[in-house]
């Protein structure tokens, strides 16, 4: 029986790109994210709040799920508001329904909106809570559902995608943007204490920090917000990076620090170096 994993924010992006990953490697895989299907209304993904942004984001829960079946594995659809607990406890009641649980958890998913690159005063203070529930809450919220069933089996893994932004100084000349910063803080905690707390118990967990990726929502904002595509990693490379930590047994020695995802995929050969020879 093929392994199972969850994947939040697996529309697009990072997370399209580890559920195809963790498809390639072996894994039947639930996918979750607001973008149930291509026809589905564009919510508003504008990271200022001196702007709204409806413009239509490529992707959905559907067509991921269609790329992992054309793989060979079984999918599972689940649309989820990572901002609405509701939301998170119905999808993670429908995977229970559905497989009893998975092997591995990642989350990907995370909320962009008005305040994720805006500065402290002009942030207003309603869209903190909206960053710390995607970010921190949503994924407490869905270890309390998926734990208990890897307690039993006597194993699982749990992975978040990070951010040196919730744990590191910003280089001096950096944008503003602590939306962004304290809603990756507060998910940065949550493997900490799956490991303090079950890792004698089977229970594997790793903190992935991606590094700046060129998904198609950062495509968006380069110039806005002075990003440098030059040094970009692929989504790809990520996916390949999440899919050895789930995997591989020599993984385990990498719990208990921030790894860094590209550099890892290139050490390891997971993925083609994507850098300029220039």
């Amino acid at each position: 029986m093929a392994p199972k994993a969850l994947v939040t924010g697996g529309s697009r992006g990072i997370g399209k790109a580890i559920a195809l990953a963790l498809a390639d490697a072996g894994f039947d895989v639930a996918v979750a994210a607001r973008t149930l299907r291509a026809s589905d209304p564009t919510s508003e993904h504008s990271q200022t709040v001196h702007k709204v942004d409806t413009r239509p984001l490529p992707g959905s829960v559907e067509e991921t799920c269609a790329l992992i079946e054309e793989r060979g594995q079984k999918s599972l659809a689940i649309r989820m508001d990572l901002t609405d607990l509701d939301s998170v406890v119905a999808g993670c009641d429908q995977l229970l329904a559905a497989w009893g649980g998975v092997d591995l958890v990642v989350n990907n998913g995370r909320h962009i909106g008005p305040g994720l690159m805006d500065s402290i005063l002009d942030t207003p203070i309603e869209q903190y809570p909206l960053f710390v529930m995607a970010h921190g809450v949503a994924p407490i919220r869905i270890a309390q559902k998926l734990l208990p069933p890897m307690l039993a089996k006597g194993e699982g893994t749990f992975v978040t995608i990070s951010s040196g932004a919730g744990y590191e100084f910003y280089p001096e000349g950096s944008k503003p943007g602590l939306g962004y910063r304290i809603g990756k803080a507060s998910g940065h905690t949550l493997v900490g204490s799956i490991q303090a707390e079950h890792r004698d118990q089977g229970i594997k967990a790793f903190n992935v920090n991606p590094g700046f990726v060129l998904t198609e929502r950062n495509s968006l904002d380069v110039d806005e917000f002075g990003f440098d595509s030059s040094t970009a990693g692929p989504p790809a490379a990520i996916g390949a990076a999440v899919a050895w930590l789930a995997t591989a047994p020599e993984a385990a020695a990498m719990q208990r620090q921030n790894i860094d995802a590209q550099p890892l995929a290139l050490e390891r050969n997971l993925y083609p170096d994507w850098r300029s020879k220039a």
